[in-house]
């Protein structure tokens, strides 16, 4: 096993990828033992942690957590890798430059793919404010990402953009930090749940303007220590 494995940073890396995937099991964001989460190793040489193929999220530990290179090969760990888990992630990675990369089939979230807008109204709900400006939208489903093609058609799609609705299929998080992605992940079900809900009354709904939601979001992202606090409360109970 390659000695990088058990370093200091790589290991405080796994412990986190693995709560992240816990936490999102036990939030209802997982699909069967679906989806990754990927976290590159900050050592510039192309390398990544990420989750094991066969395994449930909620039993995913520190020790579970398998170290890649781009291409898929795995370089460290004890669980095979899905083929196809560095696909969409490694293009996401590389052409993109972000760090985290978060790929769920999560209700909520997908449901809005399936709608015409395809995406979340960033001008209703105040959770729903935190992502204005920083979405992208992919409407344009080809199929399973079985090949580097497909991974790199979307990174083209998502560019800079943190958080990525993907056409009929689910939805990809980034972040520089991984409790930084998981705070998104989170409240971007939560606010796609508010918005389902509220279109399902059936009653018109009511915006926000352009500059309240772009005001909102610069107010969340000058200020993230919340991101940080939520993480280390599931750490605990998790």
């Amino acid at each position: 096993m390659d000695t990088d494995y058990s370093s200091e940073t790589v290991s405080r890396l796994r412990a986190d990828l693995a709560l992240a995937l816990r936490a999102a099991a036990w939030h209802g964001l997982s699909e069967g033992v679906c989806n990754h989460f990927s976290v590159e190793i900050p050592d510039g040489h192309g390398r990544f942690l990420i989750n094991p193929r066969g395994l449930l999220w909620s039993e995913i530990s520190a020790s579970d957590i398998v170290m890649v290179d781009a291409q898929g090969n795995k370089l460290a760990g004890q669980h095979p890798v899905e083929p196809t888990a560095m696909y969409i992630h490694a293009a996401i990675h590389t052409l993109c430059g972000k760090a985290c990369v978060l790929h769920t089939h999560m209700p909520y979230a997908t449901a809005l793919t399936l709608t015409t807008d395809r995406a979340l109204d960033t001008t209703l709900s105040q959770g729903a404010m935190r992502f204005h400006g920083r979405l992208a939208i992919d409407a344009h489903y080809n199929g399973l990402a079985l090949d580097t093609t497909e991974g790199e058609r979307i990174a083209r799609v998502m560019q800079q953009a943190d958080i990525a609705f993907l056409g009929n299929h689910g939805v990809v998080v980034c972040a520089d930090r991984l409790d930084y992605a998981y705070d998104d992940l989170y409240y971007l079900e939560r606010a796609c749940m508010a918005q389902v809900l509220a279109q399902s009354t059936g009653r018109p709904l009511a915006p926000v303007s352009q500059e309240c939601a772009a005001r909102v979001a610069a107010q969340v992202q000058s200020e993230r220590l919340q991101s940080t606090l939520f993480f280390e409360a599931l750490r605990r109970v998790v």
